[in-house]
């Protein structure tokens, strides 16, 4: 169990894989059981607007898969950073993170549905629609879900669900740039 006045361990499966604007004092690869990522969040704070929110990714409860991502080691005084930057609907809640060698406790940030930003599912069309739409005070929603792609690439970390999302966004780029010199 994480202790409150000690350093903890903090799972990230979304954009901290790749923007940790936060001191921590350990970084390792590590996975996550029975939880699988989905663009399903809405965010009018970071990469969307109140009026036309951009989607991001949460954690959906998946019996028997796997969610790959980056564990923090982090100090208790990061979690005030941390809070404030996971605002938009996520909450904190514990978590076993498995390394290679070892299980650790600790905790993920979460936006569960019922949450007032929840989107929930749709078509692959429609998120990378939306996607490649929305832009927000963090810039576009598009480049978040590339770089995430890009990440998850980089780290060899699998998941279907952001790479067809990002297919899509690719594809529509293409064809964009085709449409626009004929």
């Amino acid at each position: 169990m994480s202790q409150p006045n000690q350093p903890n361990w903090v799972f990230g499966y979304g954009s901290l894989i790749w923007k940790q604007d936060f001191p921590f004092l350990e970084s390792r690869p590590g996975r996550i059981r029975g939880w699988a990522r989905r663009f399903w969040q809405g965010s009018h704070d970071h990469r969307g607007l109140a009026h036309d929110p951009g989607r991001v990714v949460t954690l959906i409860e998946a019996p028997g898969e796997v969610c790959e991502g980056f564990a923090f080691l982090v100090e208790p005084s990061v979690f005030e950073h941390l809070d404030h930057r996971e605002k938009n609907g996520y909450q904190r809640l514990p978590v076993a993170i498995e390394f290679a060698a070892e299980t650790v406790a600790g905790v993920v940030y979460r936006a569960a549905e019922g949450n007032a930003a929840f989107l929930g599912p749709a078509p692959a069309e429609a998120i990378a629609a939306q996607i490649n739409r929305c832009a927000g005070p963090s810039g576009p929603n598009r480049e978040y879900a590339i770089r995430l792609a890009q990440a998850l690439r980089e780290n060899d970390f699998e998941d279907p669900h952001v790479f067809e999302i990002e297919a899509l966004l690719l594809q529509k780029n293409r064809s964009s740039s085709q449409g626009a010199n004929p």
